[in-house]
């Protein structure tokens, strides 16, 4: 399950136990050990994705370097 913690970022929570902690290397919840679904992680990624949009709109892109210079970023 998605919810939203109090800064309005998105979470993954175990559907089984509600955990929040999750062991990436094996998409498996720390405390029941319940497999996560691919379009679960998929899902979330998705919510992160959007979230970051959200985020992004106000922050400034510094400006490209002079063509022929290196990007230092």
């Amino acid at each position: 399950m998605i919810f939203t913690n109090p800064s309005g970022a998105p979470e993954l929570a175990c559907d089984e136990c509600g955990c929040r902690w999750f062991d990436r290397m094996t998409n498996r919840c720390y405390e029941c050990g319940a497999d996560v679904p691919a379009e679960h992680i998929a899902e979330f990624e998705e919510a992160l994705r959007q979230f970051a949009e959200t985020r992004n709109t106000h922050v400034k892109q510094p400006p490209s370097p002079p063509e022929g210079e290196p990007d230092p970023r």
